[in-house]
């Protein structure tokens, strides 16, 4: 799974801080009450569709052990009807879906949290002798060491199982010492499916069905598309929102970023991870994954939950998931009882799903919500405008070259050559575009055929700053050519 570059060449969309102390082994706290009711969501979520403009877009309410409200706007790629049972690709919500699937194996005493992975798992090796310490606790609080800076993950991505996936991190080195420091990585995940298959010896998509989703009613989730399959999602091109598949990568059955759900069944899983669920985690399990992780400072994460404070507002615990044609966010509220998912079939230059969500929880804070934004749509709006500068630059550049020539026929060439340079430095943005987004999302990989997804627009205008620079060049040079050889004659 890809996680997303943001406006600025890069969008990496996921939830970032952790979770709340709880009692252990105590009963979660009856819920606050307040007044949000399904008139007032179903409002705010038809702004927020407006604003966004997204195609289809599904969300849920819960509070304490009861659906306040789940429902489906706008359409799928195929034209059908969003509704609450809609298939949607949650991407990295599946974080929490595999902490929780590994705290079952934990509660039954088969899992141990601080003994190391390759000890549980042997097949597990790495080009670095640290990676044999690694904790299964440190993959899932992400401070493994694990980082996208020192693994391939080019070479992951046609893994065709899990197990072949983790066969390839053999060449794999580690950033820091395990339990030093966090770094966000979706190989922690993928290990941890993977133990959850060597413990059981059940695929992993198998084990979530029996014992995390069939236990709370989840009939419409599972960890691969063979199982329950999604329509395509979408991707803005200057608000255009195009259907596309999305591209190649480790989806199907992944660990980090593999779980199809619904509006229906997350307002089941919230009600779970609230804890109104005893049949699939214990008290001490859920406290565990919600509980930030050693190392992770202010990041505050726990396992597959992030910890949020919102101003006045109270601690919520979170966690976004992106991919390149959906979008999705969750959080449950301890002190309230609330909790709020929202998934969106399309990404663009700004998370819906993440907005929206945000709203959704203000309003259930018993707080009024600014108008949903259109952020997006404005910097598409700014970034179409400036390929249309680009190509008039470039026309004009055409009709002025003559007149350029001229006034520097008989300059010395050196000083010709810094006067090029500007219109060049488009060009060498644009060659370097995919190496700078990887630098700019801490050394992820990303491809040119991955910015021809939600980041289009971005792609697009800087291709046209690129090729009005290369036309004025090439028209330049051209027009002074031809000006001193006329004059030579």
């Amino acid at each position: 799974m890809r996680t997303r570059l943001s406006a600025a060449i890069i969008a990496i969309g996921f939830a970032v801080t952790t979770t709340p102390v709880l009692a252990a082994h105590a009963a979660p706290a009856p819920p606050a009450e307040t007044s949000v009711t399904p008139e007032a969501i179903d409002a705010y979520a038809r702004q927020a569709m407006k604003a966004s403009g997204v195609p289809g877009m599904s969300l849920v309410v819960t509070h304490g052990r009861r659906v306040v409200h789940a429902a489906g706007y706008g359409h799928d790629s195929a034209g059908r009807p969003v509704t609450a049972r809609t298939p949607m690709r949650v991407a990295s919500l599946s974080k929490s879906v595999t902490a929780a699937a590994v705290m079952t194996l934990v509660d039954e005493g088969r899992i141990a949290l601080d003994r190391p992975v390759a000890a549980q798992m042997p097949e597990f090796q790495a080009d670095d002798p640290r990676a044999a310490r690694i904790t299964v606790r440190q993959l899932l609080n992400q401070t493994s060491g694990l980082s996208d800076r020192t693994i391939d993950i080019g070479a992951l991505e046609d893994a065709g199982s899990l197990r072949e996936y983790v066969a390839r991190l053999r060449t794999a080195r580690l950033t820091t010492d395990p339990g030093t420091r966090w770094a966000y990585c979706n190989v922690n995940y993928n290990l941890a499916a993977r133990l959850v298959e060597v413990v059981t010896g059940r695929p992993f998509g198998d084990y979530l069905r029996h014992r995390v989703f069939a236990p709370l009613g989840m009939d419409g989730s599972a960890v691969s598309d063979r199982d329950v399959r999604p329509a395509d999602g979408h991707h803005s091109v200057f608000g255009l929102w195009v259907a596309r598949s999305e591209p190649p990568g480790f989806l199907d059955g992944s660990g980090s970023g593999g779980v199809i759900t619904n509006a229906h069944d997350m307002g089941r899983w919230l009600i779970a991870q609230a804890g109104h669920a005893p049949r699939t985690l214990s008290p001490a399990a859920l406290h565990t994954m919600h509980t930030p992780g050693p190392a992770t400072g202010d990041r505050r994460y726990g396992m597959g939950w992030a910890e949020e404070k919102d101003g006045t507002g109270p601690t919520r615990l979170v966690h976004s998931g992106n991919i390149f044609t959906y979008n999705a966010a969750e959080a449950i509220v301890p002190s309230t009882g609330y909790g709020v998912a929202v998934m969106v079939n399309g990404a663009g230059l700004t998370d819906a799903s993440w907005s929206t969500l945000q709203g959704l929880l203000t309003l259930t804070d018993g707080r009024t919500p600014p108008a949903p934004g259109d952020d997006s749509q404005l910097a598409e709006l700014a970034l179409g405008l400036i390929v249309l500068v680009s190509v008039g630059l470039g026309v004009l550049a055409g009709f002025r070259a003559r007149r350029w020539a001229r006034k520097r026929a008989a300059a010395p060439r050196w000083r010709i050559v810094p006067r090029l340079v500007p219109a060049l430095l488009p060009v060498a943005v644009f060659a370097a575009y995919p190496d700078l987004a990887s630098l700019i999302t801490g050394g992820r990989t990303v491809t040119w055929a991955q910015l021809t997804y939600f980041a289009a627009p971005l792609t697009i205008a800087l291709a046209a700053a690129a090729l009005a620079g290369l036309v004025t060049v090439t028209l330049r040079l051209w027009a002074l050519v031809r000006f001193v050889r006329s004059n030579a004659r």
